[in-house]
């Protein structure tokens, strides 16, 4: 079967943002007085609320208070990106622009809402490639789990063994694989272990080896 769209994750993946969420992660916990470390960060990485609100209870203290520290972490990170803006991740405008060359379809599942993700790409003059785009405040479950990832290959109009996944994060390749999708990592923050590595249609480097993977995986699958 050949490949008729990929869909993206946003942050660490097209954009150079998880680096922002870790500083400002921290700060806002800091400065309500939780000790929040930048390692914890690593672990709720395009998590669903509802699972990274347990996740920090437990890795950070049991009096952690997961909604009003992201309150704050968002209007910090927020006022940030509004005087500095976001960078793109290596690649970024050759790979988009070698896949709509290809005739594939372009779509972006992320945990960012639709507003503010449209926000980011338009600060990298990358927001006109996509063809949908769902977050996760559109679907009933958050990464890991399947629903935004089988949410974009709907609105695209492809089978999910038609669409490839493009993720840095262990939660996102999770809900890629889980949604039936082709997931394709490049790591951003941490390394796969084996386990996810397993999961994967392809690790690779960066973006800019994305359109020749695709190519020959086409090839491979026809």
């Amino acid at each position: 079967m050949s490949i008729r769209a990929v869909v993206f994750d946003l942050d660490g993946t097209l954009l150079d943002t998880e680096k922002l969420y870790q500083r400002f992660w921290v700060e806002a916990a800091n400065r309500m007085g939780y000790p929040m470390r930048p390692e914890h960060t690593l672990l709720i990485r395009a998590t669903a609320p509802e699972i990274a609100q347990a996740i920090l209870k437990e890795a950070v203290c049991p009096e952690f208070d997961y909604m009003a520290v992201r309150a704050l972490r968002r209007e910090l990170m927020e006022a940030y990106i509004d005087v500095h803006g976001v960078e793109p991740k290596p690649g970024l405008h050759g790979a988009l622009e070698a896949l709509r060359q290809r005739g594939l379809s372009i779509g972006l599942a992320t945990a960012t809402d639709v507003s503010r993700a449209r926000k980011y790409l338009r600060m990298v003059g990358a927001d006109g490639y996509f063809d949908a785009m769902v977050s996760v405040s559109m679907v009933a479950h958050g990464k890991p789990a399947p629903d935004v990832y089988a949410e974009a290959a709907r609105r695209l109009g492809v089978s999910p063994r038609e669409a490839l996944a493009v993720e840095d994060a262990p939660s996102g390749i999770r809900s890629a694989h889980a949604a039936g999708l082709w997931p394709v990592m490049i790591p951003d923050q941490d390394e796969p272990t084996a386990q996810l590595r397993a999961m994967c249609a392809a690790v690779l480097p960066d973006l800019d080896a994305l359109p020749m993977f695709i190519d020959g995986f086409g090839k491979e699958n026809a």
